[in-house]
């Protein structure tokens, strides 16, 4: 029987079978497959063996490939986790035999149109959905199988609603033909992102983890920082920051950094809780640091149809900001709880001899983003390419065929959850632009827009933080994008800045309770409480909740505008931010009482008020007035600490 053929895959932590005889074969066949194919249309080799092939057709392969994988891979319950039932096997078939089926159909669908549709092809759209909508609920849980669900009702049931959600109801056929091949629904934007951008950026952290690329960032930041003050705890940022820029992944970066970061700061002096919550968010800002950004990030481009780095270079000085402000933090509680840095053995001449394995592909992944306007998938598959070609020139980084397969494999895996999102957000997407109800809901936005933007800014913000709880980051993304970034848009808000705002509340509800994946992956290595870890958390990624609006504001931030406002919203972000901190810590040169933290907070804030060259004069005076108070401030606590100092 098939269930007598595999084990528990407890690296994983059991969300994975180990399978085991043909079945093994089969699904690591499979797991390889969905990266090379999408190896192959990057790289235009079908084009080259005069194959014409439409994008549409290779995406219904790779969601074939995707979902095939995740019935063989992924259990339906905790309880068959040691055993392969039938019905997986034949899911799995039946979900192959679907995707070939669209894939050596679709030329024909285009000719005809979904009007002419047969019969075959509602049946085939009806399963498909229902594969996509289980094989999400195996991967992600039940949250975005019910809001899909709720979007496909409504699609169907939309002249039982109130104005103006009130529409004439989609035919069942009709519906289940367009989600399954139409350009709008399943095989959209976000399982295009998936298929011809992320599966390179994954297969690139793959590569990096197989040549040691991963222990090079840990080992570049415990050489520079572990022997200052607060130094593990800096090593954590570094090393995630680091990590982050080619992971895009915050519980990643957490199982990668965490596990030699976390022990280290618990043993210099810092609480556990306190411990995990900086590697939480640490890690978090991962998905933030360019040049290789969270999963949505791709998506930000595809929907504002613009290259790729044009998201990253606006998002580069917030990025920036975000560690900035968290080293602050760190290297004030070090101060003032008086945490040394602790001795490493390992020497940065050491370090600089294997930086070329991290150096080499960011170089090659730069210069093809930035200077050669590469699309951002090429752009990962060279930097792959080059990584693999050099690692054949020492022992230690050679990615051997078995390795070459294993790294394959592991990149397959890592994309089936993405797929499968990916899939459920084009049946989200799908709904709204055939029933009209994103216009619907911008209007309604638009309205509560028309009195006060901040509130608007305030409620998208909340809902992003609480979608987040049950969603991924990349889930949340486009279904704000969809719904919210248009109203934003049309209340004059630059386009760049809606999306960022939007993508910057869907990571960070990542360290935010009471659901908070990358805290409470931290909580789990650290040993500590996973709620007071949140808590915690939210205060170290501070930077994280007032980023966001004051680029809304201030797009000099993200680096649109005069030379003068990008140097204005930098600056004064930059000093309100810690002056912010100061207060928020309540150390500075000594342990602050209370109305010095509150003047420090209050001077802050007003710093942080959005300035630009045309500002009215009312803001300059507040931000200068903000200046002078922290600046006093500082200059009476610096004096009172001194003096201490003396007598002591």
């Amino acid at each position: 029987m098939a269930g007598k053929e595999l084990g528990v895959d407890t690296e994983r932590g059991g969300k994975f079978r180990q399978l085991t005889g043909f079945f093994k074969i089969v699904d690591r066949v499979l797991l390889v497959a969905i990266p090379v194919s999408g190896i192959i249309f990057v790289l235009d080799l079908h084009t080259k063996l005069q194959l014409p092939l439409f994008k549409e057709q290779f995406l219904c392969f790779y969601l074939g490939l995707t979902l095939a994988a995740v019935f063989l891979t992924v259990p339906d319950t905790k309880s068959r986790r040691n055993r392969l039932p039938f019905y997986d096997v034949l899911l799995s078939a039946l979900a192959l035999g679907i995707g070939l089926f669209g894939t050596v159909v679709y030329p024909t669908f285009l000719d005809t149109g979904p009007l002419y549709a047969g019969p075959e092809y509602v049946v085939l759209g009806i399963i498909e959905i229902l594969l996509v909508l289980e094989a999400t609920r195996r991967t992600t849980g039940w949250v975005l199988v019910v809001l899909s669900g709720v979007f496909i009702l409504y699609a169907l049931f939309h002249n039982m609603f109130p104005q103006p959600f009130y529409g004439e109801p989609l035919k069942v056929g009709r519906l289940a033909v367009y989600l399954f091949l139409d350009t709008g629904g399943i095989l959209g934007v976000p399982m295009w992102v998936t298929g011809s951008v992320i599966f390179a950026f994954i297969l690139l952290g793959s590569f990096l983890s197989f040549t040691g690329g991963s222990q090079v960032f840990n080992d570049f930041s415990m050489a520079t920082l572990a022997r200052f003050r607060g130094g593990p705890a800096k090593v954590a940022i570094v090393g995630s920051s680091l990590f982050g820029m080619i992971s895009g992944s915050a519980v990643a970066n957490v199982a990668a950094v965490g596990v030699v970061t976390i022990p280290m700061m618990k043993k210099s002096g810092y609480p556990a809780v306190k411990a995990g919550a900086i590697e939480a968010v640490a890690s978090t800002g991962g998905q933030l640091m360019p040049p290789v950004m969270g999963v949505a990030a791709f998506v930000v481009a595809e929907l504002l149809t613009v290259p790729y780095s044009h998201v990253a270079i606006a998002a580069a000085v917030p990025a920036i900001l975000y560690y900035m402000v968290l080293f602050m933090q760190v290297d004030l509680e070090a101060a003032k709880f008086n945490i040394r840095g602790v001795s490493v053995t390992v020497r940065l001449a050491d370090v600089y001899k294997r930086l070329w394995i991290i150096a080499l592909p960011l170089a090659v992944l730069v210069y093809a983003l930035f200077f050669l306007n590469y699309e951002a998938g090429l752009s990962g598959v060279l930097a792959v390419a080059v990584l693999y070609f050099f690692g054949f020139f020492a022992k230690d980084t050679r990615i051997t065929m078995r390795k070459l397969a294993s790294a394959l494999e592991d990149t397959g895996r890592g994309l089936l959850e993405v797929g499968a999102i990916s899939a459920s957000a084009g049946i989200i997407i799908g709904v709204l632009y055939a029933t009209g109800l994103g216009t619907v809901i911008s209007y309604i936005l638009l309205d509560i827009g028309k009195s006060n933007l901040f509130l608007m800014l305030l409620l998208t913000a909340l809902v992003g933080i609480i979608l987040g709880m049950g969603m991924p980051t990349t889930s949340v993304y486009i279904i704000l994008a969809v719904l919210v970034a248009p109203a934003l848009v049309n209340m004059g808000i630059m386009p760049m800045a809606a999306h960022l705002f939007i993508f910057y509340f869907g990571v960070i509800s990542m360290i935010t309770p009471p659901v908070c994946l990358a805290t409470y992956a931290a909580a789990s290595i650290a040993q500590s409480p996973q709620i007071k870890t949140g808590i915690l958390a939210v205060r170290f990624g501070l930077a994280s909740f007032i980023i966001p609006f004051v680029f809304v504001y201030s797009p000099g931030l993200i680096l649109k505008g005069s030379g003068l406002d990008i140097a204005l919203a930098v600056v004064s972000t930059t000093c309100g931010l810690f002056f912010v901190s100061a207060g928020v810590v309540g150390y500075l040169f000594k342990n602050l009482n209370f109305v010095e933290r509150l003047l420090f907070v209050i001077g802050g804030v007003g710093v942080l008020f959005p300035l630009t060259s045309q500002s009215h004069i009312a803001l300059w005076i507040l931000n200068i007035g903000g200046v002078a108070l922290c600046l006093v401030v500082g200059l009476l606590v610096w004096r009172s600490a001194r003096t201490a100092r003396r007598f002591a």
